[in-house]
This record gives C-alpha cells, structure tokens and sequence, in this order.
C-alpha cells in the first residue's frame, strides 16, 4: 500500500472515509479482498498479510512502506502485512495497540501504519498513527490526511494532489464509487516538483503520480473504505492490470453490524 487519503470526522454520523491505492510488484501473488473470518480484506500470498482491511464490529486498519535509499533498508524479520491483521482481529484501543506496537516496532521493516474504530458511542470513535521511522504513536486530528511513503502530511505532489482530489469527493457526496476515483488519478508531476528520497530520479518520477502505471511495478488494487455509525463499515476494492485497465469488477462489502 502505497498512499492512503482519509477524511477523519469523529462523533459525525460517518466519522471516516478512505481512498487508498495498493503499489506492487505486478509478479507478486495476491488475492482479492473478500470477507475472511469477520475481516474484508485482500491476502498477500508471499507473506501471509493485508495491506488494508475492515471488521465488522467497526475497525479499520492500513499500512504503508517508508521509502528510503536501497543502501538503508532494513527488511525486519517480522512482515509489515501483518500489523493491520494484528489488529483487526485484536480487542486492544487503537491508543493500546499502537503504544504496544512501539515497543516492537524494531522487529519490521520500514512502515507507517493506521488503526481505528468506530463505535456506536460517538466519544469512542478514535484513529491513531504510527511509524517505526521517527512517527511515535499519536491521535489523528479531525480534517482531511494524506499517508503516502513518508510521514503523515508529508507535503508530496501526489498526497497533495489526493488531498484536494478527497476533500471534492467527500463535497459531491463521498461515496464508494467517488472515493475509487479519487486515487484513479495518473497525473505525472514536474521533475522539479518531486521529492528526494535517495531513490534516484528514475524511479522518483515512475512512482510520483497516485496511480503508477508500469509493466514490473504499479498500482495493484484500490480500496475505498466508509466507516459509517448507523450502516457499518463499509469497502470497495478495484484490482488492476499491468497495463492500467480494471482486473475485472470490483469486490464488495456492505454489512451492517
């Protein structure tokens, strides 16, 4: 998972919305999202984990890598794809959890990770972040974010961009269908514009638009997710093909709890 952009609105009768794109190997192996023991989710089959999910009983989880230089990276002995797994199926406060996760934050690879829940007690709906590259856990602050390969807000072209591209979905309505297409955006930033992550300019402008597009490398599901009080969670996942055309039709969830 490679950007995930979400309006936090605690206490209102849809407290969250998400619009967030999966960034892969195209060799890679993985399932699409479909319910799996209370949780909706895609499974990647190389190492067991998710890189975005929901509950039933109202949690949410996603997790995106910290890009650094190839000469800086350290894999971790632990999958970074089970921490939102670790959490959907867990009874611990996203505050808990993400306090606990600190302590161990060492055994993973580089990661910046989401946990929520939302309840039916408007006073209980909480959304915390975390990241093992120097972001110590904390509550998110109501408003729109955007979460890509850096910290949370980090001001690149793309989060920027999905940042505007959310805030008019969620004011034409906000639903499903609007949040796939807020991060179905292939727009290619100016060099000038990008950021420098020690990666090289090559692979700087290759992963700089939302949706990244590439024969090897690229955009490999996108996932809308509405955590709504009175319908439930609710997530929409659209897979995609090398060559940027939909992988077929979209999986579904709608439950109420």
């Amino acid at each position: 998972m490679c950007i995930v952009l979400f309006d936090w609105q605690p206490g209102s009768a849809t407290p969250l919305r998400v619009a967030a794109n999966r960034d892969e190997f195209h060799a890679r192996p993985a399932e699409p999202a479909r319910w799996r023991d209370g949780i909706f989710c895609g499974l990647d089959l190389t190492a067991g984990g998710t890189w975005l999910g929901i509950h039933r009983n109202g949690r949410f989880a996603g997790v995106t890598n910290y890009r650094e230089p190839i000469t800086d990276r350290q894999p971790g002995e632990r999958s970074r794809g089970l921490l939102p797994f670790a959490f959907l199926k867990g009874e611990q406060t996203p505050e808990q959890f993400s306090h606990h996760l600190a302590k161990e934050q060492h055994h993973y690879g580089a990661f910046n990770l989401l946990v929520g829940t939302v309840n039916a007690d408007p006073e209980q709906d909480s959304l915390w972040y975390l990241g093992n590259r120097g972001a110590t856990p904390r509550a998110v602050r109501p408003g729109i974010h955007g979460l890509s390969n850096g910290l949370l807000d980090d001001p690149w072209p793309k989060v920027e961009r999905a940042k505007q591209n959310l805030a008019a979905a969620v004011t034409a309505g906000g639903n499903l269908q609007q949040l796939l297409q807020v991060v179905d955006d292939r727009y290619q930033p100016n060099d000038s514009e990008l950021p420098d992550t020690g990666v090289g300019i090559d692979l700087e402008r290759l992963i700089a638009p939302i949706f990244i597009q590439s024969e090897t490398y690229g955009t490999r599901a996108s996932s809308a997710v509405i955590l709504d009080r009175k319908q439930g969670p609710q997530m929409l996942e659209q897979r995609w093909q090398p060559d940027g055309n939909a992988a077929g039709n979209p999986s579904q969830s709608f439950t109420k709890r």
